[in-house]
This record gives C-alpha cells, structure tokens and sequence, in this order.
C-alpha cells in the first residue's frame, strides 16, 4: 500500500478500504503523473473511465487488474443512473478492504460526477478517501492561447449551464464555455445539429458583445503529435462555424475595466 496518504480530516478511518481516484490528464500519457502511476500499479483493484486506447493498454499494463466503467452507459439509460451504479461498483470493492485506484480522463474532478460521489461516499462510511488533480482542457488552454487568468480574471461555464441559468458574467474579463457545441442535447446522438442552440447563445451573447466581436474556438490537443483546434471567428459567424461536444469557446475581454480610485487609495496605490 502507497504510506504517503494524510489522515482524513473526516473522521477516524476504517481500517481497510482505501479509495485514490486519479487523473490521466488531457494528453495521452504525457499527462499522467508518477503519483498516479504508482497508485495503479500498488491498487488492489483499478476501474477506468477512459475512452483513449494507448492510455487503456498503459493501465491495463501497470494493472491487470483493471476493469472498464463504460459498460455502465447504455444507449437510452440516463446518465445519473449509469453513474450511480459506477459508484456501487468501485465502493464494493473498497468495502471488501481493498485499495482501489479509478482512473478518468483529464482531470478526475471536473466535469466528472461518479468520481466526486465516490469520495464523498467513501468517507461518509469512514473510508479514507482522497482525489488526486491532473491537467485538463482548461489548463492547455491557458498554455495554447497564452491566457493569464491574472491579467484580467476568468469565468468558466458549460454552455447549457449558462443560458440555462441566466449566469452572470463581465465583460471585462475572460468569458469560457464548455462543451458549446452540444448545448441542450441530452447524451449527444450522433448526427446533433448544433445551429440552432449556437443561434441562441449568439443572441444572448451579442447583447453585451458586439457582432463582430472576436471569440475563439478552442479544442485541446490529446496528441504531442497534433496541433490543438484555435479558430478565430466573429461572434456573429458563430452558427456557421463546425462544432463538436469538445469545443470550447472562448470570449476575449471586450472592455477594460478602470481601477477605483477611491478603492486605491485604501489599498495604498495613490
């Protein structure tokens, strides 16, 4: 067993039944840390939720052991329960005293339910449980665009979320919408059209930007050998340009917010 887990502060641990979830990062293998390779090969039991073959086969290597979540999905099955029953699945094994390690794709705690539940569940019965990060999209976005979230701050949203909810956003700052090409489909068929959602978050969004506003699609590169997706389209072009459930657009500042004056002198800048 990996020593160099801390004490859950949740609680005295159950003696056992050890969760780690891990990432494998957005780049195949290039991504995966020592750390989580170490997890996979001293795991009892892995599962995985990858859908990238050459990161399959390095964990089904370092474990063989290793068992696939995906049989979980079914064509017409909601997601929610698929992700309950992946839950089930990897907490048996914990129950059962074992150190299961679970790998998902990019990192393991965005845009990723089951493995957030399965810690939650895991310490809520006194396992000790933890969540190791790795590289997402958003961080080779950073990378591949030169964007410093620290120049003039950054707000990330699904799309669906957004227009769904009404979100609130500056347009001072870095606007970023995920998964914008599969606004409002509920398991991504084969063959979605996007045009008409796109057309809708068009509308809303030129009612702070301007038509002819510059945004970018953005779609991360999972390959060293293959260059990231960065289109650069008017705001306005946004329904005629091809999308896919992994682009990701992103809106660059339209104004520049003044400084408070009165805010900096109590900060001690004037």
């Amino acid at each position: 067993m990996i020593t160099d887990i801390d004490d859950s502060p949740h609680g005295e641990s159950r003696a056992g039944g050890e969760l780690v979830i891990v990432g494998t990062g957005y780049r195949a293998l290039g991504d995966l840390s020592q750390q989580a390779r170490s997890y996979l090969r001293a795991a009892d039991k892995v599962f995985y939720l990858i859908g990238e073959p050459l990161l399959t086969q390095h964990i089904i290597k370092c474990n063989p052991s290793a068992e696939s979540l995906f049989p979980f999905y079914a064509k017409g099955k909601p997601r929610v329960a698929s992700y309950r029953e992946m839950v089930d699945r990897i907490l048996c094994e914990v129950r059962q005293g074992s150190l299961v390690c679970v790998a998902f794709y990019g990192h393991p705690g965005v845009f990723v339910n089951p493995s957030h539940e399965a810690v939650r569940q895991a310490r809520e019965e006194g396992f000790r449980a933890r969540m190791l990060p790795a590289p997402s999209a958003e961080d080779w976005l950073f990378a591949d665009l030169g964007i410093d979230p620290a120049r003039a701050g950054c707000q990330s949203f699904e799309a669906t979320d957004f227009l769904l909810h009404a979100r609130i956003f500056d347009p001072a700052s870095v606007l970023i919408l995920w998964q914008v090409g599969v606004i409002g489909a509920q398991d991504w068929p084969a063959g979605y059209d996007h045009r008409p959602n796109t057309r809708v978050l068009t509308e809303v969004l030129t009612r702070t930007y301007d038509a002819d506003h510059e945004v970018i699609i953005y779609e991360a590169s999972s390959y060293e050998v293959c260059e990231p997706r960065i289109e650069r389209v008017p705001l306005a072009k946004l329904t005629a340009v091809e999308l896919s459930a992994i682009s990701t657009l992103v809106v660059p500042p339209a104004v520049r917010r003044p400084a408070d004056r009165q805010m900096a002198q109590r900060l001690g800048f004037v």
